[in-house]
């Protein structure tokens, strides 16, 4: 594999974990809606939004996931375009937690969740 400084190897993992917890809030946030409210025109615009919120975020997670096992895959050092697309999915990913997170939080605050 090639070397990934710990440090950066402790932000990716942890990142993942946050997305999956994100990935799960945004899906027991869009049942809890639908079990307690149904599917009216009131709700369904937060209902879409909780599930645009999980379809992103786990694209993000696929997205990093598929380029930290690419840069595993090369020997010794991963080309330098393959690592600025992984600092970039970092990056990326923490930018749609935070949106996804304020997103959840919106409509759970609204809606009394």
């Amino acid at each position: 594999m090639a070397k990934l400084a710990p440090d950066l190897l402790r932000t990716i993992f942890q990142l993942q974990q946050h997305l999956i917890e994100l990935i799960d809030e945004a899906g027991a946030t869009e049942q809890s809606l639908l079990t307690s409210f149904g599917e009216t025109p009131e709700t369904i615009v937060e209902l879409e939004e909780a599930q645009n919120a999980r379809e992103r975020l786990t694209l993000s997670y696929s997205r990093l996931s598929t380029l930290v096992l690419r840069v595993a895959e090369y020997q010794p050092i991963a080309p330098n375009a393959t690592m600025n697309l992984l600092l970039e999915a970092i990056a990326q990913a923490e930018a749609t937690a935070e949106a996804a997170k304020a997103s959840i939080s919106e409509i759970q605050r609204y809606w009394g969740l």
